[in-house]
């Protein structure tokens, strides 16, 4: 069993929102908690698979803390739902000093755990902030030039859309206006994903009211020239890396864990994508694997 606080903390001014996932009981455990960072998917809120992470580590014994990003979800800021690697790395940065704050933590054992594209922001962190002293990455989303230009559609694909979100950068600082279009979608072709994706589409799943499916345009600009399998030789601290062939740019995974400076392993299992963000077994394989390697590079 679990306890969970919705808690608020500031980043470069804004007040964030997250959720702090404790035990229910330490079970005679002596001394505060390891204490776990965790974040999802791109466009994504808390609720999507970073609680449902959390509240599973609060279960084998850690203090795991789910957040809101700067613009989305409960978090405040503006604009809204913009994808900025740099400021997401920077709330992260904030997490953890508002985590190792807490009386129930060990501000001496912090961990950061990364889903899909949150791998990129929690990599870019721990290269730079000695206090992350374990990394785990699932189904890590993992790109650099090449990776991009092979995941959408070549080099010309990758210019049009990077044009295009400049675009709507220079519209936004002239006039304020955001140009948003869906994340997910089966029927327009301007989604920046746009398929006919279950887990986003499907209210059961991650079709919730919380997630409005709404990316920024002019986000595309820094998303695609993000290179997060450069900063892997700046990693030294221990890495875990469980992704699938099956799964998002493994070829990614591959080159991020051979250029990691620190002890690194990686566990290859099955499933889709989206698999690992709310299905089984993939969650709790997962979760297990992350776990164990917490307790390993934690005590």
């Amino acid at each position: 069993m679990t306890h969970t606080n919705k808690v608020t903390f500031d980043s470069e001014g804004v007040t964030l929102t997250g959720n702090l996932f404790l035990p229910e009981s330490t079970g005679g455990t002596p001394g505060p908690l390891p204490g776990i960072v965790v974040a999802g998917t791109w466009t994504s809120v808390k609720e999507l698979m970073a609680d449902r992470y959390a509240e599973r580590l609060a279960a084998r014994g850690y203090a795991a803390l789910s957040l809101d990003f700067t613009g989305f979800g409960e978090s405040g800021g503006e604009p809204r739902d913009v994808e900025d690697p740099a400021g997401k790395v920077r709330d992260i940065h904030h997490a953890l000093t508002f985590l190792a704050a807490q009386e129930a933590v060990d501000g001496d054992r912090l961990g950061a755990l990364g889903i899909c594209a949150a791998a990129m922001y929690m990599s870019d962190n721990t290269a730079h902030d000695p206090r992350v002293r374990s990394l785990a990455l699932v189904a890590p989303w993992l790109h650099d030039a090449a990776v991009c230009e092979a995941a959408y559609g070549g080099a010309e694909a990758v210019a049009e859309r990077v044009k295009a979100g400049q675009e709507a950068r220079a519209r936004y600082e002239e006039t304020g206006e955001v140009a948003y279009v869906p994340v997910v979608s089966a029927t327009d072709e301007r989604a920046a994903m746009p398929y006919d994706i279950d887990f986003y589409l499907n209210p059961a799943r991650g079709g919730i009211p919380a997630w409005p499916n709404r990316f920024a345009v002019m986000s595309w600009v820094d998303w695609l020239t993000y290179d997060a399998i450069a900063l892997a030789p700046l990693i030294d601290r221990p890495t875990l890396l469980v992704h699938s062939e099956d799964a998002a740019i493994p070829e990614g995974t591959r080159r991020f864990h051979a250029g990691l400076a620190g002890p690194k392993d990686i566990l290859w299992t099955q499933g889709t994508q989206f698999d690992f963000y709310d299905s089984e077994p993939q969650v709790t394989i997962a979760v297990d694997a992350v776990a164990a390697h917490f307790a390993r590079t934690l005590s």
